[in-house]
């Protein structure tokens, strides 16, 4: 099997004939038959059914059409990623939905010097975070681990070959608006939470305490609300009387009506970055981390500083 016969399959499949496909790539009717004899004789199937008409195909051939229109997409991209005309700065980042990254992730563009670049913010879900960095789809990652989830995610590191290198340490904060009646409070208790609605951020397939972006995910609440996005986060705590658990760091997009209150508990985050045992930190990469450093250490709530 070949890409060029992959791409002889699908330019077939989309002009209903061999000879039409033939007219619409440039290419010998007879190179096209070969490569479908070629990959039927590979595969043991049939790929098309003939007829006066053109060629249609089998289900066989549908689903091999689907695997080939993947692979050649995938093919496309690593060319294109890879070309002597590719771009060098390139910067693709998976986050959970910490503000503090996208800040440093602005910095680090609005100073990039080159003509060219191609930069890429991801806030997702934990599980694909660990992905993104295990695949090289992102350079970096950006997470949180606790004394309550740190065995689970660290099999979940080392199983995709990744490295987490802690950037601080911080106590357990409680999110509300301005107007949330414990607004005023100075410290809180677990139970005082208890009768208000608490947010956190959906985690698709991987949705267990273990992957929870917020801390203490494993004590069962009665009333809860799933997000997928810092927008509607927002707007949820400054317009619902709700909660969500976090850093307490708060960068200036969100110190507009959102309050942080220190919550009383001994658990404590450490937020770090994911990266692939494999993956050199070139000097695009080291600008985030820097900035993203820089971004922590001018916030008071961070409790311990610990990049480098």
């Amino acid at each position: 099997m070949t890409l060029q016969q992959l791409r002889y399959l699908i330019a077939i499949a989309e002009a209903g004939s061999i000879s039409a496909a033939a007219n619409n790539i440039y290419a010998s009717q007879s190179n096209l038959s070969i490569a479908i004899k070629e990959l039927e004789s590979e595969f043991g199937l049939t790929i098309f059914t003939r007829s006066n008409r053109g060629v249609t195909l089998t289900n066989e051939g549908t689903e091999l059409l689907a695997y080939a229109r993947q692979v050649i997409e995938q093919a496309d991209m690593l060319e294109t990623h890879f070309s002597s005309e590719a771009t060098d700065a390139r910067l693709a980042v998976s986050t959970q939905h910490y503000a503090f990254c996208v800040r440093a992730f602005i910095q680090t563009a609005d100073a990039c010097t080159s003509e060219e670049y191609d930069f890429i913010m991801r806030e997702a879900a934990t599980g694909e975070i660990i992905d993104d960095v295990r695949t090289f789809r992102s350079d970096i990652g950006i997470l949180y681990v606790d004394k309550n989830n740190s065995r689970v995610l660290q099999k979940a590191f080392d199983d995709a070959n990744l490295v987490f290198r802690p950037l601080f340490e911080a106590p357990v904060n409680v999110f509300v608006g301005e107007h949330h009646p414990l607004a005023t409070r100075k410290k809180l208790e677990l139970e005082e939470l208890e009768k208000y609605p608490r947010y956190s951020f959906e985690q698709g397939t991987t949705n267990s305490f273990f992957f929870s972006e917020e801390p203490l995910g494993q004590i069962p609440h009665k009333k809860n609300i799933r997000i997928s996005d810092r927008a509607t986060l927002t707007s949820l705590l400054t317009d619902f009387n709700g909660y969500t658990l976090s850093t307490g760091i708060l960068t200036p997009e969100m110190q507009n009506g959102i309050i942080s209150i220190p919550l009383d508990t001994d658990v404590t985050m450490t937020v770090g970055y994911l990266i692939h045992k494999e993956r050199k930190l070139n000097e695009l990469l080291g600008a985030y981390i820097e900035n993203l450093c820089d971004v922590i250490q001018s916030n008071p709530s961070v409790a311990t500083y610990l990049g480098e």
